[in-house]
């Protein structure tokens, strides 16, 4: 992506104040802060003098009118260096008096805000962005910031509010013209994909460990294709990321700031919790080791034990710190027991729909890849949940109760492709055409002409939506395979348009993890395993052959239970024949095998296809 823009022209009164020597010492402390990360003093006490304000549609207006800079601190209600930067830089004398007199000071949890979080997710937590009454952007800085360095930035944007340079984001003006990516491009970035591959300790090469998901379902796929030189790595890393659990409580710790993996960042929160899950259930469904199983099953007891609500819906986050603001290493070296005399960190009981979506798909990939009728009913209920509570009309969701903008295309994505994994692992009619009525809503609210798709509605925010990169990738692969399931070509051309926004050089060029637009485009150049029962639904043995189809391969299949008193498939784009005894199907491009009538069979089948597609056969 580009990182440039020509700002709007201030007005003269801002100009005047423009000062080389100022514009100077934002660059110098906003470099400095860098090296001062980790300079300071424990937290002090907890509250901030500061008055933060709620991010609303009027800011800019008021802005001009008062003649005053924003201050947004985009913040995580889990993070510990959050809880500092209000603990120390936001409760500093010199801090709160120059904020008070030139910045309107507006405070968002990043959860609670989607548009904003795409926006500035680059920046970490906390993020902070300082706008023009204009909503140019002046400064963006990551992390934590000193107070010393804090009061240096914002007085030097008061004296000088010239942006510096290349914070401002400019789109591409031309995209990809088809979504595949050039044969070219892609061994580019399969070499980039591989050098980001630590393959001695695991995880990607880099400053922090955590289990990469796609970069791991990318070596999934490989595995499963045949290519076994994608094993060491893979089984490497979920052998090395499970000292991200914790043995205690369960659950998944975000990362460790140490190579060895033994230096964790203790915040939980949903998302690490619902794909390192999602991550383990599919790893065990392809590689068949029981320690994959065992860390899925420690991130369920986490979600059981802490994340679950009264009502069957899924929390949040758990807190990083038992006490705002100071390190908590200690307390998680506790057992379970000696934790709960101390307290429990605080649990976000923030109820999104994004985050059930994610952890609903996760739970019901569990419960296909291992049959637990216990965590497709608990995926089940969270999604009626999600329906009776958050539902808008066409398809789409609310983020939460009352959206203070929206609707964001995370959350409906998320149940969409919730609504999909519960179809595949159910067969049940009713979440495949929610998972259509899904995307129909994304189609309609939130596609952009040039390519891709924007985080959130035009006209809901000041900052206008951008496209996400990931969000982007996500929503290529489950169109794509909706549509395989469903037979709706719009939906085929949903994942390309989505496509081509993620394929673009300027939009690729500067990510360093590129597993995802593999994934994605691999899947759009080619069809999905295909595996279809014939049989009643309340026959055992077409049962028994549904759960032995729903164990094989990864995620990019397409599993289906053809019951006749139900009608035809959805997609009845092969025709089986009718018959009294149950059969499975697996089908190619070209042709289907013989009926199947014992489940033990189905592996076999596979292993010879693949085998064959090999030249090993």
């Amino acid at each position: 992506m580009v990182l440039s823009r020509h700002p709007a022209r201030a007005n003269d009164g801002w100009a005047r104040r423009r000062r080389a020597t100022a514009r100077l010492g934002i660059w110098v402390t906003c470099l400095l802060a860098l090296f001062l990360l980790d300079a300071h003093g424990s937290a002090r006490a907890e509250g901030s003098p500061i008055s933060w304000e709620d991010w609303s549609a009027d800011l800019f207006e008021r802005a001009k009118r008062e003649e005053r800079f924003i201050l947004l601190d985009m913040e995580a209600v889990w993070c510990h260096w959050c809880h500092v930067m209000d603990a120390e830089t936001y409760s500093d004398p010199g801090v709160v008096e120059v904020i008070q007199k030139h910045y309107i000071p507006v405070k968002v949890d990043q959860d609670s805000r989607p548009d904003l979080s795409a926006r500035y997710e680059r920046y970490g937590w906390p993020a902070t962005v300082i706008f023009g009454p204009d909503g140019t952007e002046i400064v963006k800085r990551r992390g934590f910031v000193p107070a010393n360095v804090m009061k240096s930035i914002l007085d030097a944007v008061v004296v000088d509010p010239s942006p510096v340079p290349g914070i401002q984001v400019v789109l591409p003006e031309t995209y990809a013209a088809q979504g595949a990516l050039p044969a070219e491009a892609r061994s580019e970035l399969e070499q980039r994909h591989d050098t980001t591959l630590d393959r001695e300790k695991g995880g990607l090469d880099g400053p922090y460990r955590y289990l990469p998901w796609e970069a791991a379902e990318y070596a999934l796929r490989q595995v499963e294709q045949g290519d076994e030189t994608a094993k060491p790595w893979l089984r490497t890393t979920l052998d090395a990321s499970r000292k991200l659990l914790d043995p205690a409580f369960g659950g998944v710790y975000q990362y460790s700031v140490k190579q060895d993996w033994n230096e964790p960042h203790f915040e939980k929160i949903m998302s690490f919790q619902a794909e390192n899950l999602r991550l383990y259930a599919l790893a065990y469904g392809v590689l068949k080791n029981p320690v994959d199983l065992d860390s899925a099953r420690n991130i369920v007891r986490f979600v059981d034990d802490f994340l679950t609500s009264p009502d069957g819906s899924f929390y949040t986050s758990m807190d990083a710190d038992l006490v705002r603001g100071e390190h908590s290493g200690e307390y998680f070296s506790l057992s379970d027991a000696e934790r709960r005399k101390l307290g429990i960190p605080r649990v976000d009981t923030s109820l999104y729909s994004r985050e059930n979506g994610w952890m609903i798909e996760a739970l019901a990939t569990l419960a296909e890849t291992t049959g637990d009728a216990k965590a497709l009913e608990r995926a089940r209920r969270a999604a009626k949940w999600v329906i009776a509570a958050r539902s808008i009309e066409g398809g789409g969701f609310r983020h939460d109760e009352k959206d203070p903008a929206g609707p964001y295309l995370g959350d409906t994505l998320a149940m969409g492709r919730a609504f999909l994994q519960l179809y595949r692992a159910s067969a049940e009619r009713e979440w495949l055409e929610r998972a259509h009525a899904a995307a129909r809503f994304i189609e309609k609210s939130f596609r952009r002409d040039q390519a891709g798709y924007i985080s959130a509605v035009r006209d809901s925010t000041p900052i206008e939506p951008l496209p996400q990169f990931d969000q982007n990738i996500q929503l290529a692969r489950f169109s794509n395979l909706l549509s395989h399931y469903t037979g709706d070509a719009s939906l085929r051309d949903m994942a390309t348009h989505a496509l081509r926004y993620v394929t673009t050089p300027d939009v690729y060029g500067p990510r360093r993890e590129v597993a995802g637009v593999l994934l994605a485009d691999s899947e759009l150049s080619s069809d999905p395993m295909h595996l279809t029962v014939v049989g009643s639904k309340l026959d055992g043995d077409a049962a028994g052959l549904f759960q032995a189809t729903l164990r094989q391969g990864s995620w990019y299949k397409r599993v289906e239970w053809w019951d006749q008193a139900e009608g035809p498939l959805p997609n009845p784009d092969i025709q089986y024949p009718k018959r009294e005894d149950a059969a499975a199907y697996v089908c190619s491009e070209r042709a289907c095998s013989a009926p199947i009538r014992r489940a033990e069979d189905i592996a076999r089948f596979l292993d010879r296809m693949r085998s064959a597609a090999a030249g090993r056969g």
